[in-house]
């Protein structure tokens, strides 16, 4: 069920995309050369398509890392939280180890 509305949802999506870069296929000059407009020394002659799925690209990738860096507290406070709990585990495994069998129905008793 999970597949199928995956597909459901990336299939159109896909399709986009495609219908997207077929429309779009006129070279555009993308200049990193802020003074010379006429001659630029660094230029290079790209599909529009690859420019604008480029740019999204790069936004995602900086939105990620942006969140990751923001999310740094709560994976740190789970990393302690984890450690915290799996020692009382062990400390609980290891008083139940120290109590013997026949002292359990006594002590669950009184609870």
């Amino acid at each position: 069920m999970k597949a199928f509305f995956k597909a459901l949802v990336l299939v159109p999506v896909a399709l986009i995309v495609v219908l997207f870069s077929v429309a779009n296929r006129a070279p555009v000059r993308v200049s990193l050369d802020p003074i010379s407009r006429d001659a630029p020394a660094l230029a290079l002659d790209l599909p529009l398509f690859a420019v604008i799925l480029a740019a999204i690209a790069v936004g995602i990738l900086i939105g990620g890392f942006a969140s990751w860096l923001a999310q740094g507290k709560h994976r740190k406070a789970a990393r302690v939280n984890r450690r915290e709990a799996d020692k009382l585990r062990n400390e609980a495994q290891s008083l139940r180890a120290a109590v013997p069998d026949s002292a359990l129905p006594a002590l669950t008793s009184r609870v």
